[in-house]
């Protein structure tokens, strides 16, 4: 039987599980979903090769990568290793040149270094780090999201992060990011599909939107 589904891989935030795709429903006679998970990083791996390694998980040609914010950065990489149809980044940014002045601020003082990255299991600050926000009504909630929670991965993640240094946009890449985003400012995000009081969680808490325009935006 011939399967003519577009596959669609979705690759989360940092610290965060697949969990925050659970709202995202594309209709199952055109799309599948798969999801990818983060692991802790081997000593010393560049993101490039983290990327490579990731690659083993796709296991279909001419598929669409979905990302989320640092995963929106990996799906990118990951790209440059495979043939898709198209990559999709969400409350992420295209160029070194899209990170807010204060990732800048830390490229060149080193000054991420200094953060309490060793409180990982608290998970507000967490939460602040992987969402931009302040979760104090909603813990239990982002408990569930939150799922990676060793220092090691998440002072990797955070370096990479900052001394990303991709220059051009990929080819085939579409930019959904919301007007609200607090982690990427969307002041400094340009060509991008704009989503009105969108947040930097709004892959949660806008699934309904996604699920109106995810498959226009595939298949365009």
């Amino acid at each position: 039987m011939i399967d003519n589904r577009i596959h669609v891989y979705c690759m989360p935030g940092m610290a965060a599980s697949s969990a925050i795709f659970e709202y995202i429903k594309l209709p199952e006679e055109r799309f599948e979903l798969h999801f990818l998970e983060w692991s802790v990083p081997a000593k010393g791996i560049s993101f490039s090769d983290y990327a490579k390694n990731m690659c083993e998980r796709i296991h279909h040609e001419n598929s669409v990568l979905l990302g989320v914010s640092l995963g929106g950065l990996l799906v990118q990489e990951m790209s440059k290793f495979l043939k898709v149809r198209k990559v999709i980044i969400v409350s992420s940014v295209k160029t070194k040149h899209e990170l807010p002045k204060r990732m800048l601020f830390a490229r060149y003082t080193k000054v991420h270094k200094l953060l309490p990255t060793g409180l990982v299991n608290n998970v507000e600050l967490l939460a602040k780090y992987a969402f931009g926000e302040s979760v104090t009504k909603r813990l239990s909630l982002y408990e569930k999201y939150l799922s990676v929670r060793d220092k090691g991965y998440i002072d990797w993640c955070i370096n990479e992060m900052v001394n990303w240094s991709q220059d051009v946009a990929c080819e085939n890449l579409v930019h959904i990011h919301g007007e609200k985003d607090t982690v990427f400012p969307i002041t400094y995000i340009d060509n991008c599909i704009h989503v009105v009081n969108g947040t930097h969680t709004m892959i949660i808490h806008r699934a309904k939107w996604f699920n109106e325009n995810l498959p226009t935006i595939i298949l365009e």
